[in-house]
């Protein structure tokens, strides 16, 4: 079995992508699977020790057979966004948004093995290759130490940012050949076992991914996330913090000045089918089979594809309500912000009934759908409410009140069109749903980079309010001034042509082409309002104890990263979170009419001890050295 684009079953993303991307689809990696190998078979040979090197890659994906990585989205959903409350849901999942976790919690105990298998598997790949140095070129050598280096620093980076101090299993070590290991006795050693990894890779590795095989490991990645692991290193050790923003600094300014990396022109189209390894990705996971449409007993639904389109759908409309955003968070975003509406859509809310003018969606149904007879019967919604319709799917929500009854639980009706967007989600024929999840991009490097400027050089310095400006030049639609036919002509047809191809009404409405894109591209250069004017106001506003600058970042964090998992650990390593909590996200008992009450319901006190998950349970009882954090003692 093989499958040719990106990586494994993941990366064949960009293929859907029929071609339009900015990559040679010829060159995306080939993985081939093997059941039954030699085990020196694997490192005698160039050729062979790429292909074990794919063994440290499928521990980053989704799988679709159930085993320790088959759930592309609920640990790093759960732990990297529903702790900031800008995500919700509801029974079990709520845990995570009212710090009502457990060493039980079926999430961490998934995400904790997953990680653990993927750094077992770099452990012994690297001393594989260490072993066996003479039999491989000194460039592919170099490469997939580089590459296997990255891999494991990406597990034990969410291990560290999720659970505080972990057990660092290093280079030939695993839980079956070391079965107990305590955890690192500081955050020191623990981030510096990191550091270590991402520095050696960052001289290992090129810009460019290996033969032009998008979805490896690239220096751009190592420097990324090195910088993001100084800036951890500052946060839990203080004592050296000048020094660890310095060395951050320098890190990330590379990525910056490396002239591999750029914002897209437009938002919105970071998560369109045609967008995949843009130059404004650094690294990101495409969750795609690429064979056909399918049915729940075809192999091209999975975790890698159907799961994560139907947690992040509407319920009213098919989806399973694991992610909702919050109201609070819809709320935050500036007049002519085009993150919005370009990733968010809400119920259909009459306008009678929005609680403040400016929630007015701007994006309304285009022409050639309401000219549709099909859709003749859905003309009354358009009627009745600004709000409410998805244009990527072309469906309107079937709800319209500020909170959706899921049995006597309720969630804001606010939903992510960053993963409803390539497909709809019906109870039928059509699973097939690709989504991209982006790990870092260039915005990540630029908020970081400027926060270190903040911590080094003072609220005042210019670089870092620039980068914040350059973000929200973007956001407010101003590189999209003059792009826009381009920008249709690239990134329409996927809609125009197989969205409008493949379905018909559904009970939502009929798919039909149209010939412009789902949310036009802006055509006239606006006045942005300047960060550090608009965040010294909201910050006497909404009375945040923080300084203006690091108001401005996590609040652009927050419309930047919507449904992203990097929100919550980045948020956590900037100080922001209780202040976050506090101010953004008052308490507030449930009203009678919980339906019609836009306000997240917060009644528990935030903790920040609680913010080092607990350590899962089971591990607690196979590994009897590691000990449990704190606050769950």
């Amino acid at each position: 079995m093989k499958f040719n684009k990106i990586l494994y079953s993941l990366l064949a993303g960009s293929a859907l992508l029929f071609g339009a991307t900015s990559c040679d689809n010829e060159e995306f990696l080939t993985v081939d699977h093997y059941s039954i190998l030699d085990l020196n078979s694997g490192y005698d040979n160039d050729t062979h020790l790429l292909r074990s090197l794919n063994g440290c890659y499928d521990s980053m994906l989704p799988d679709e057979d159930g085993n320790y990585n088959d759930d592309a989205f609920k640990p790093y959903i759960f732990t990297g966004c529903h702790p900031t409350m800008d995500t919700q849901a509801t029974g079990w999942d709520k845990d995570f948004m009212t710090q009502s976790w457990t060493a039980e919690k079926n999430e961490l105990r998934q995400g904790w093995n997953r990680a653990y298998s993927g750094i077992s598997r770099c452990n012994d790949f690297l001393a594989n290759l260490a072993a066996n140095t003479a039999n491989f070129s000194s460039e592919v050598a170099k490469t997939a130490e580089g590459e296997a280096r990255v891999v494991r620093a990406f597990h034990y980076f969410w291990l560290a940012t999720t659970f505080g101090r972990v057990p660092m299993l290093q280079t030939g070590e695993t839980y079956v050949n070391t079965p107990y290991k305590a955890r690192a006795q500081s955050y020191e050693e623990m981030w510096d076992f990191i550091i270590d990894d991402l520095k050696q890779a960052s001289d290992l590795l090129a810009w460019k991914p290996y033969q032009s095989n998008y979805g490896r490991c690239t220096k751009g990645m190592a420097l990324a996330y090195l910088g993001d692991a100084y800036m951890w290193k500052a946060y839990r050790c203080p004592d050296v913090a000048t020094a660890c923003y310095q060395e951050a600094e320098k890190a990330l300014k590379a990525v910056l000045d490396c002239g591999e990396y750029e914002l897209n022109k437009s938002y919105t189209t970071l998560w369109d089918a045609t967008g995949v390894y843009g130059k404004e990705s650094i690294y990101e996971q495409v969750l795609n089979e690429g064979d056909k449409w399918s049915s729940w007993d075809g192999n091209a639904v999975s975790g890698a594809n159907g799961w994560t389109i139907y947690y992040s759908a509407a319920p009213a409309n098919g989806g399973w309500g694991t992610i909702a955003l919050s109201w609070e968070l819809y709320d935050s975003f500036e007049q002519g912000d085009r993150r919005r509406d370009g990733s968010l859509v809400t119920a259909g809310i009459p306008e009678s009934k929005l609680v403040k003018p400016e929630w007015k969606s701007t994006i309304k149904p285009q022409q050639e759908w309401l000219d549709a007879p099909s859709n003749a019967k859905y003309l009354d919604k358009v009627n009745a409410s600004p709000n409410g319709f998805n244009p990527f799917v072309q469906e309107y929500l079937n709800y319209d009140n500020y909170k959706y009854d899921t049995g006597g639980e309720y969630a804001p009706a606010v939903y992510t069109t960053k993963y409803w967007r390539l497909g709809r989600c019906h109870w039928n024929n059509d699973q097939w749903a690709p989504a991209q999840i982006y790990r870092k991009r260039l915005p990540n490097v630029m908020l970081d980079y400027a926060e270190c400027r903040f911590n080094l050089y003072g609220e005042n310095d210019a670089q870092g309010w620039a980068q914040i400006n350059t973000l929200r030049n973007r956001a407010f639609g101003n590189l999209e001034v003059g792009n826009a036919q381009s920008l249709t002509e690239k990134y329409a047809p996927y809609y125009n042509n197989e969205m409008a191809k493949f379905y018909a009404d559904g009970g939502f409405g009929d798919y039909v082409p149209t010939t412009s894109y789902p949310y036009p591209f802006a055509t006239a250069a606006v006045t942005v309002p300047d960060a550090k004017t608009y965040y010294t106001q909201l910050k006497a506003q909404k009375g945040f104890t923080s300084p203006v600058w690091k108001v401005a970042l996590n609040m652009e964090r927050r419309k930047e990263f919507s449904a992203e998992w990097c929100l919550c650990p980045d948020m956590l390593k900037s100080g922001f979170m209780e202040d976050h909590i506090a101010h953004n996200y008052p308490k507030h008992a449930q009203a009678s009419d919980p339906k019609s009450d836009w306000q997240s319901v917060r009644q528990f006190d935030f903790d920040p001890k609680r913010m080092d998950m607990p350590i899962p349970a089971d591990e607690l009882v196979k590994n009897p050295l590691c000990d449990q954090n704190d606050a769950y003692k």
